[in-house]
């Protein structure tokens, strides 16, 4: 089955392109929403980042967010060793899930991918951009951060152009009415890659 990695950097757009493509019926796996279950699910993630963080990582057994936000926003070191830590469970669980789909193609939403040089994890990889003027206003609208801590985020992140050129396809996100339409055509792209490829 054919895997396409759909990335982006915060506030691009990815989980509004995802619900697009599965209009059209593509399974979506969002690495961010499993993550986040998989912290509050898993015995073993509990216990490693209480190790990491202490008893405060979690609050009444379910993971303090702002807490751990904090405490990685001001130390990368911190943020690479949950990264360490959660990415292969995120890893193993999706790989659980692809062998459950029936389809010609699955689509993996993940803010990383170029950051972490997992290129080769995928069949293809769609990078979604936008003006970065309009991922900051969706980010502040959407979340209650501030745009000191959501710029940070940005410069963690690898520029558009830069992630355009490593990937398969494109999508344009800066006005919503366009967003359908380009989808759409990768979709249909995807399928016919995928028809030419098993002739």
């Amino acid at each position: 089955m054919i895997v396409v990695g759909l990335t982006g950097g915060i506030g691009s757009g990815k989980t509004t392109a995802a619900k697009l493509f599965r209009s059209f019926n593509i399974p979506i796996y969002i690495a961010d929403v499993e993550a986040k279950l998989l912290m509050n699910t898993s015995k073993g993630i509990k216990q490693e980042l209480i190790a990491l963080f202490g008893e405060e990582a979690y609050l009444k057994d379910e993971l303090n967010r702002p807490f751990i936000a904090d405490k990685i926003f001001n130390d990368k070191v911190y943020l690479d060793k949950m990264n360490a830590i959660v990415h292969p469970k995120v890893g193993a669980h999706f790989k659980q899930w692809l062998e459950r789909q029936n389809s010609p193609y699955v689509i993996k939403e993940v803010a990383i991918i170029f950051e972490h040089e997992q290129q080769s994890q995928y069949d293809l990889i769609i990078s979604i951009i936008a003006d970065k003027d309009k991922r900051l206003q969706r980010v502040l609208a959407r979340d209650k951060s501030t745009p000191e801590k959501v710029l940070a985020i940005m410069n963690n992140q690898m520029n558009d152009i830069e992630k355009a050129k490593l990937s398969d396809f494109v999508i344009v996100n800066n006005d919503k009415s366009t967003l359908e339409y380009q989808v759409r055509k990768i979709h249909e792209s995807i399928l016919k890659h995928i028809k030419n490829s098993t002739i």
